[in-house]
């Protein structure tokens, strides 16, 4: 990946992170429920990968945007994983339950919220409903606030079969984390690291965040240097969306504490720059993994994708979720959960799926899924691969697409390489950085009245 400041202000572009294609903005609420349902009947042998999102946060962060609800009533996770048992007890009446289940991720909110017993009784329910698997060929994860783990919580989550965690670290610096309200030392994030370790976690990710509150240079590359001292597997380095009209916890960032653009840029330059030299991968995005990494891998070998939870080795799985706002991919059918817990309770009780919104993708969407999908996780495309798939003739069917990338192709940010009757599309190292406006030439959907976060 090769850094170029005049690309990077040439494309200081918003658009989507291609977690799906189409983006979630596409969802419609006024799509037939039963022409949902009716898809999710559709028999497949694929395995299965299940994600639950836990809303609930005993703390309030002040950047979140994510989809939470903050109490310090932790019996309120009771009720919750019930509704979760009559939902996959629902669900689970469309599915064939020889299927694996090989992979699953517990989301949030803060997922740890829930008590050993919750997590006990929530685990016995799964494995009630659906195959799992515990052999360590599995992918079972969990995000982690530090804040809201024990020793013993941790292992009875190993014990269940969780073998990759994802730490939220932000920043260690005492001055931005008391800015947004989130203090944890960097002992505490050590200890459990090696808590982590001792019990057998094979992968362990920290997030980090850049364009937080006073945030400088030299605080962020101290940050930076202990991240590297205690050695995660994988990095995810988030760019802080300042959005304070759409999430009302970050009207207590003051706008006169963020780093300016200049700074901003700084910061993500200086950590892609020492992350890099400190022999992390860069993935893609916001990615970074060591290079024995199964991400690194699977990129090396072709078979690196991208769903809902980012970068993933497990493409031929079919995303079945449950929870408050949660979105299933049924192999281009996207169903989404109300985001509202009321609602969502509402529909569960009455023994009802919550469904709120959904999108059923065509043709044309599953070709383009194929195209973002593979640019963004591989850096480059097969255009014989698209055509022999979907027989189309690519450089027809995507003629006005292929004008757009004109501009990329002279500023070097791709290459179009033929050799003999294979043309491949290919990013360049100083187009990798700004792979999500290469994938939105694509995207049939963009529209300014919808607000993304910047790509950089």
């Amino acid at each position: 990946m090769i850094w170029d400041s005049s690309l990077i202000a040439k494309y200081d572009l918003s658009g989507p992170r291609y977690t799906s294609y189409p983006t979630a903005p596409q969802f419609n609420s006024g799509i037939s429920k039963i022409a949902l349902i009716d898809k999710m009947l559709t028999p497949s042998q694929a395995p299965i990968s299940l994600y639950f999102h836990i809303p609930f946060c005993a703390h309030l962060c002040y950047y979140c945007a994510c989809n939470k609800i903050v109490t310090k009533q932790y019996e309120k996770g009771t009720e919750y994983v019930e509704l979760l048992g009559e939902e996959m007890r629902l669900r689970s009446l469309m599915l064939d339950h020889t299927r694996k289940v090989t992979q699953l991720h517990f989301g949030g909110g803060t997922p740890t919220f829930l008590t050993e017993e919750l997590f006990e009784v929530l685990f016995n329910t799964i494995e009630q409903h659906f195959n799992l698997v515990n052999d360590g060929s599995q992918d079972y994860s969990i995000e982690i606030d530090p804040r809201e783990i024990s020793k013993p919580k941790l292992k009875l989550l190993t014990e269940k079969g969780i073998n990759r965690i994802s730490i939220g670290v932000q920043d260690f610096d005492i001055k931005v984390q008391e800015a947004i309200h989130r203090i944890q030392p960097v002992d505490m994030v050590r200890n459990l690291v090696d808590d982590a370790r001792e019990l057998g976690i094979k992968s362990i990710n920290f997030d980090l965040i850049y364009g937080l509150p006073y945030q400088t240079i030299e605080g962020f590359k101290k940050t930076l240097s202990q991240v590297v001292e205690l050695s995660p597997d994988r990095i995810s380095l988030f760019n802080y969306a300042h959005l304070p009209d759409r999430f009302r916890a970050q009207k207590r960032i003051t706008d006169d504490s963020l780093p300016i653009s200049s700074l901003k840029l700084d910061l993500l330059k200086m950590s892609i720059e020492y992350l890099i030299a400190a022999g992390y991968e860069y993935i893609g995005m916001d990615h970074f993994a060591k290079p024995t990494d199964s991400l690194v891998i699977a990129q090396q070998e072709g078979q690196l994708q991208r769903n809902f939870q980012g970068y993933t080795t497990h493409a031929d799985t079919e995303l079945i979720a449950f929870g408050v706002s949660a979105i299933s991919d049924l192999n281009g059918v996207y169903i989404q959960n109300h985001t509202d817990l009321s609602e969502y309770r509402s529909r569960i009780e009455k023994g009802q799926l919550a469904i709120a919104k959904g999108y059923i993708s065509d043709l044309d969407d599953r070709i383009r899924h194929q195209v973002i999908m593979t640019l963004i996780s591989q850096f480059a495309l097969n255009t014989s691969a698209i055509e022999q798939k979907f027989n189309i003739h690519f450089f027809d069917y995507f003629s006005n697409e292929v004008e757009n990338l004109t501009p990329m192709l002279e500023d070097g940010m791709l290459l179009i390489e033929r050799s003999g009757v294979q043309t491949t599309i290919q990013v360049t190292p100083k187009g990798r950085l700004l792979i999500r406006c290469i994938c939105m030439a694509f995207d049939k959907y963009l529209n300014g009245a919808i607000k993304y976060s910047k790509v950089i």
